[in-house]
């Protein structure tokens, strides 16, 4: 049986199923020295890792091999012929007038410090665009600078890039003896990996664009044993798995508006075209996101094109202007690589195929409609929400409807949040789902005119669920609902009166402060006469709100001419509708035993205090006053008064509108019996002149 020799052995690793022997490492023989042997058999691949080590592979058993100190020689050191630094991969250029960005660099270095016992991984998350790849590359640049020994410069989208640069990068600094390399890619990659954690040398490994982190953890880098090696990532991703393994993750976002505006003016400055920069840079800022990546777009289509910010912003703002004319691939002057839209959007389709399956579009598609700044989470838990994903997962043709329930609902929000589509933070309350203004737009643009009108009317309808749950004293709710609905009109347009959307625009005029709300009604009311005409219920019910708003802000005169000029309106309409019912039925029907019985019928059904009750009961005063029976007609409509002061209360518009009503037909009442009375019929009994008045 073979013997082997041990001598100061140091770390082992067995590979192919085989068993490691590692021995004593020091200055001199250990004090165990002598005449143990040890039989190796089925002996399979060990590796010897450390200086001075020597691996036994296979099954080992106390038998024939001796342990001695070995004669002195010198210690293994780096290959004379390796230049150092060494730089593996392409690290990106910085981008022109590239922003340090100190402060999102200070909660990277303050993430280094709070996990100084172990090699920190930093994984820099967020959405396409908001320059996570440029802070990474600056780091590399700096690490260079110092005077760093490694830097490997990983694209991390595909596993087997990952596996062929550690495979690359373990030739390039022998990670190992020539004979242990080139037996295999993984094998060599497993190699790199080992003396990453075993080197004195300082290095950084960067994983740019780190898409799987499920299937990146045995390739993730190691702790380093004398804590000099570090590891940056890059990704979209916001799985937990991300801040397992001792990793610290460092959220970026998009600029500050300080930080987009001065990329503008450096960029700008750097291309000679300084006259470009106006007093609307800000606002453009503001409307580009503050996202790094359209700000570059943008800029050099400024600079192309000559277009001012004023200029820039006015096409920008057109409705029927495209992301990709907008933004167009020609404005990649910083090598991207990509349209804005197709990097904001890049992860949607494999979203779309994960689980739960089928509900990343359409998400992402009634999201793009609603506030960029966040709308409350509980709106996907609406009948309208659960309706429409139902609606959209069933297959084409197909009869059976797959349901979608709330929880499936919230399961889609957190895969698009995984996927750094959209960001959902339950503790931001009202405000937990937000989406990026372009990403939005340019899912909009993606999605089908057909679509249109189902994400619109679910749309509205969630809102309105939401409006109707929400309490009055909730003022951060109603904010958001407001800015929600605000966002729903200005990407529906008319389209939101098609589907019924009138309730919610009704109800924001409601809820604005006395400032916004008059020309808020007034806008609205331009629009429904526009749509629906003058003499429409809704546009009648939104004058009526004029008219309340204007008495809350101290204008009754202005309240009243609103409510007088519809006066006329409410009158005709009702005598078109009496006109045209009165032509249909028998001359024989009792028009005020009808109307009586219809007052009946709701009061039973309905109570006394119901709208359509006390619409009813108006309706018969106008029957009972347009037959000269003006004390019925009185008497009916003082008690529709009781039910509006009581229902809707004194400052209500419909109540304010009876109440005056009444008091013109009391007056007129009054001046008729006046008249009356100084006829000759005034020498008539009390009686008789109560018949005269009455007919």
């Amino acid at each position: 049986m073979p013997s082997v020799r041990v001598s100061k052995s140091g770390d082992a690793l067995a590979a192919d199923g085989g068993d490691a022997l590692s021995g004593y490492r020091g200055s001199g023989p250990p004090a165990w020295a002598g005449s143990e042997t040890v039989r190796v058999e089925r002996s399979g691949d060990a590796i010897a890792s450390a200086a001075h080590a020597v691996a036994i592979s296979g099954h080992v058993s106390i038998s024939q091999v001796t342990v001695s100190a070995p004669s002195p020689h010198r210690p293994l050191d780096w290959p004379i012929r390796l230049d150092w630094p060494i730089r593996l991969g392409s690290v990106p250029v910085l981008a022109s007038a590239f922003q340090d960005r100190s402060a999102v660099r200070d909660r990277i270095d303050c993430a280094r410090a709070g996990h100084a016992t172990v090699v920190l991984a930093q994984v820099l998350s967020g959405g396409g665009g908001v320059g996570k790849t440029q802070l990474a590359s600056a780091y590399a640049h700096q690490a260079l600078a110092d005077g760093i020994d490694l830097v490997v410069w990983v694209d991390a989208s595909d596993l087997e890039q990952v596996i062929a640069r550690y495979a690359h990068a373990a030739h390039s600094v022998q990670a190992a003896a020539d004979h242990l390399l080139g037996k295999s890619a993984e094998s060599d990659a497993r190699l790199f990996l080992q003396w990453l954690a075993t080197t004195r040398r300082s290095w950084l490994v960067v994983l740019d664009d780190l898409t799987d982190p499920e299937a990146m953890q045995v390739w993730w880098p190691p702790s380093s044993v004398f804590g000099c090696g570090r590891v940056l990532a890059t990704t979209r991703r916001h799985d937990a798995v991300l801040s397992g393994g001792g990793r610290a993750v460092v959220d970026i976002n998009t600029y500050t508006a300080e930080e987009a505006e001065a990329y503008l003016r450096e960029r700008l400055s750097s291309a000679q075209a300084t006259h470009l920069l106006d007093a609307r840079a800000a606002v453009l800022a503001e409307a580009l996101g503050f996202l790094p990546l359209a700000l570059s777009h943008a800029a050099a289509y400024m600079v192309n094109e000559d277009a001012p910010c004023e200029e820039y912003l006015r096409r920008f703002n057109d409705s029927a202007a495209r992301l990709d004319d907008l933004l167009p691939r020609d404005a990649d002057t910083e090598g991207y690589g990509r349209q804005v839209a197709a990097a904001l959007l890049l992860s949607l389709d494999v979203a779309q195929a994960s689980e739960p399956v089928g509900l990343a579009v359409p998400v992402m598609r009634l999201a793009s409609v609603l506030d960029p700044a966040g709308h409350p989470r509980s709106l996907w838990s609406s009948d309208a929400v659960t309706r429409y994903l139902s609606s959209q997962r069933s297959a084409p043709g197909d009869d059976a409807v797959c349901t979608v329930g709330p929880t499936q609902a919230q399961a889609a929000l957190r895969l698009l949040h995984r996927y750094g589509l959209l960001i959902d933070h339950a503790q931001a309350g009202p405000r937990a789902v937000r989406l990026h203004a372009l990403t939005a737009r340019a899912v909009r643009e993606c999605t089908p005119e057909a679509a249109v009108t189902e994400v619109v009317r679910s749309a509205a309808g969630a809102l309105t669920e939401l409006s109707r749950g929400t309490r009055w004293r909730d003022h951060e709710t109603t904010a958001a609902l407001l800015t929600n609905i605000d966002s729903l009109e200005a990407c529906a347009g008319d389209l939101l009166w098609q589907v019924e959307g009138h309730y919610i625009l009704r109800w924001a005029g409601r809820n604005l402060t006395l400032s916004a709300a008059v020309p808020y009604w007034q806008q609205l009311i331009g629009t429904s006469e526009r749509l629906l005409g003058r003499d429409h219920p809704l546009t009648l019910v939104a004058r009526r709100d004029l008219a309340r708003a204007c008495f809350l802000d101290d204008r009754g005169k202005d309240a009243y001419a609103v409510l007088q000029e519809d006066f006329p309106y409410q009158d005709s309409k009702l005598a078109r509708e009496r006109a045209s019912l009165s032509a249909a039925a028998p001359r024989s029907v009792n028009a005020v035993a009808l109307q009586e019985d219809t007052v009946a019928v709701r009061n039973r059904l309905l109570g006394s205090t119901h709208p359509a009750t006390l619409v009813s009961q108006v309706e018969l005063a106008l029957l009972h006053w347009s037959q000269r029976d003006m004390r019925a007609a009185i008497r009916v409509l003082n008690r529709a008064l009781d039910g509006y002061r009581a229902t809707l209360g004194p400052c209500h518009p419909a109540t304010i509108s009876v109440a005056d009503r009444l008091h013109r037909w009391r007056r007129q009442y009054k001046r008729r019996w006046w008249r009356l009375t100084r006829s000759p019929f005034a020498s008539a009994g009390p009686a008789e002149a109560s018949d005269n008045v009455t007919r």
